[in-house]
């Protein structure tokens, strides 16, 4: 069988990547950061884009190393531990958060400013029409790249083309002087605002959905899985710097046209009118619409994918299960919505980039197995303090920590037990045993 893949089909894959990753917060949240930023932009964007770009792109390349699957992945785990986290993982970027804050987006900044006196029914009748859309996109994965691929994404790259450009030649305005948190620390305020878009959660399941998709085209030995789905983060990575570089200086030249905005999404929405004019807002719908419609469908087919393999339900009813659950959970509102994500994102965030740095030195670790699970355990038991602390309870008893005050103290305590599995732990011997009998 033919395991080699046309420059264009190599193309689409990462175009589709790419698509998969722009979503809601990829697009509400850099503004915002600019925005608050100002005269700071370039350490809190480098920041942002440590964990909006290079956390994803190295999770995608843990994911090719790893064999492109969950259970190769966590294969050193229990096997009740790593199906729990995948499924949390996945509820989150699926049902409960990720998924709905499409269609609240796409609905708030791309169908609300054309509707007078804007009421909830509004909202329920687009969430459903939404879904309804990427579940008919989603129900057919083998057609993901053509859709997706060659096709959405290439209307929706013109576009952002379009805005960026725009930005860059015709700002309409200079940055101010940084706020808040970006006065001081800007650099691990952005590398925090970059937990938002989600994408190492999505890194770890998207990985798999390309993986599948390359199969269903052909692509099916481990070497060539392994290429063509790094030559896919390389591609989706490059578009999503480049769109957070061009949202990021939109932020940072927004404050003398928008000031005190209450998020993103205003931002944008008032700079591309001014930038544009009236056509401002119908280029700004089609942006929006097109990316997260094509997040919500790379969304609903991993989520689906993934529960289909725990259970009897086949993968095109869990399409159903979960594009109704996303339009029911998109109907609590967008503020609300983001408050109650933040402090989950930053208790189970530590845990997947302790996951991405396991698999990453998991030849230099003296036992995998032990390493695991201490690694995992310290990354989540830190990391629910740093959440404890965001959710507005009083952790001051551990203000001792380094990098406390940055919300990072789960960082120090998770590589210092990582060196430390480099020389604690035995081989266990049944396994050296089976190994010589075979």
């Amino acid at each position: 069988m033919n395991q080699n893949l046309k420059l264009t089909d190599i193309i689409a894959v990462g175009f589709m990547l790419f698509a998969f990753f722009l979503g809601a917060g990829n697009i509400i949240f850099p503004p915002m950061a600019g925005q608050l930023a100002g005269e700071n932009l370039l350490p809190a964007m480098s920041g942002f884009l440590l964990t909006a770009v290079g956390l994803p792109l190295i999770t995608i390349i843990a994911v090719a190393i790893a064999g492109g699957t969950w259970d190769h992945l966590t294969q050193s785990l229990p096997q009740r531990a790593a199906t729990a986290m995948a499924v949390l993982i996945f509820v989150i970027i699926g049902p409960a958060f990720a998924a709905p804050r499409t269609g609240l987006v796409s609905y708030e900044m791309a169908v609300k400013p054309f509707i007078t006196d804007a009421a909830q029914t509004d909202l329920t009748l687009f969430s459903v029409l939404f879904f309804a859309v990427a579940m008919f996109f989603a129900w057919s994965q083998g057609k993901l790249i053509d859709i997706i691929g060659k096709f959405l994404t290439p209307a929706l790259f013109v576009g952002l083309i379009v805005l960026s450009v725009g930005v860059f030649i015709d700002p309409q305005g200079s940055a101010l002087a940084p706020q808040g948190d970006y006065i001081s620390q800007p650099l691990t305020t952005g590398f925090l605002e970059g937990y938002n878009t989600m994408d190492t959660f999505a890194s770890l399941m998207f990985g798999m959905l390309v993986v599948d998709v390359l199969r269903k085209k052909g692509v099916s030995d481990t070497r060539s899985t392994t290429r063509y789905l790094i030559y896919a983060a390389l591609i989706a990575a490059a578009g999503l710097a480049f769109v957070y570089i061009s949202l990021f200086y939109l932020g940072a030249t927004s404050g003398e046209l928008i000031g005190g905005a209450d998020n993103g999404g205003v931002i944008l929405s008032e700079y591309v009118q001014a930038l544009f004019g009236p056509s401002g807002q119908l280029v700004l719908s089609i942006i929006i619409l097109l990316a997260c419609l094509t997040t919500a469908i790379g969304l609903v087919s991993a989520c689906s994918d993934y529960f289909c393999s725990l259970t009897p339900l086949s993968y095109k009813t869990w399409v159903i299960i979960n594009g109704v659950a996303c339009a029911t959970v998109a109907n609590v509102g967008l503020s609300q919505l983001i408050t109650l994500s933040v402090p989950v994102l930053f208790a189970l965030y530590p845990v997947a980039i302790a996951l991405v740095m396991l698999t990453l030195t998991r030849r230099f670790l003296a036992s995998a197995e032990q390493a695991y699970r201490a690694v995992i355990v310290v990354a989540f038991l830190f990391a629910l303090i740093d959440a404890a602390k965001v959710a507005g309870a009083d952790v001051t008893l551990f203000s001792f920590l380094p990098l406390f005050e940055y919300g990072m103290g789960w960082l120090l305590p998770t590589v210092l037990t990582l060196v430390g599995m480099f020389f604690i732990g035995t081989k266990p011997e049944t396994s050296l045993t089976a190994n010589v009998s075979q």
